[in-house]
């Protein structure tokens, strides 16, 4: 049974709500850290430096949202897959998730949807990430400088340097005045 997309973001959203709270964090790094081993209320407490009535509604909390397993007075556990599938929901929402999918040699140069690394100018793969970003640009015609970063901040740090690997690789031609961007060549339908 598939989950929806909303109800991914939803659960995901779950997750950090319940980690934001200091103490909960705090607790579930704890029991993290202790691995297997798991921590009783009494072992989490004194490591928190909390009372053990804390410690037991911190874990209460984590149990009841997926993220530890135990109950009572006895050992409790982080459960990791849960942040691990929060982590995949968010990274599925992310705009170019969808056509990085047709790029499967480029994902090295992401990570949870961002770029991180551009590859060396002379690279076939300098080539595809343009490629890729006209793509997720689908330009139809003529747009601010603006436009263009505001596009591009969805998915890098790094703006002008992605905006200069597009025309550079022609991808994206730019007026004289360097002030407004249109595609530069026709995409082809991505292989499959």
């Amino acid at each position: 049974m598939s989950v929806s997309p909303s109800a991914d973001a939803a659960r995901a959203a779950e997750i950090l709500a319940q980690l934001s709270a200091p103490q909960r964090l705090a607790a579930f790094a704890e029991l993290v850290k202790r691995g297997k081993e798991g921590a009783t209320l009494a072992e989490l407490a004194y490591a928190l430096d909390v009372p053990v009535q804390q410690a037991g509604e911190a874990c209460a909390r984590l149990t009841g949202a997926g993220l530890a397993t135990g109950t009572g007075n006895g050992v409790y556990r982080a459960d990791l897959d849960a942040v691990r599938q929060a982590v995949r929901a968010v990274d599925r929402m992310q705009p170019i998730t969808p056509l990085l999918a047709e790029y499967p040699n480029l994902k090295g140069f992401f990570a949870h949807g961002r770029l991180t690394a551009l590859p060396p100018t002379l690279s076939d793969r300098y080539q595809q990430i343009g490629e890729l970003f006209a793509r997720f640009l689908a330009l139809d015609g003529l747009h601010t400088e603006d436009e263009i970063n505001r596009r591009l901040t969805a998915v890098t740090d790094d703006v002008a340097g992605v905006r200069r690997m597009l025309v550079e690789t022609g991808w994206l031609e730019r007026d004289r005045a360097g002030t407004t961007y249109g595609p530069g060549r026709p995409l082809s339908q991505p292989a499959r």
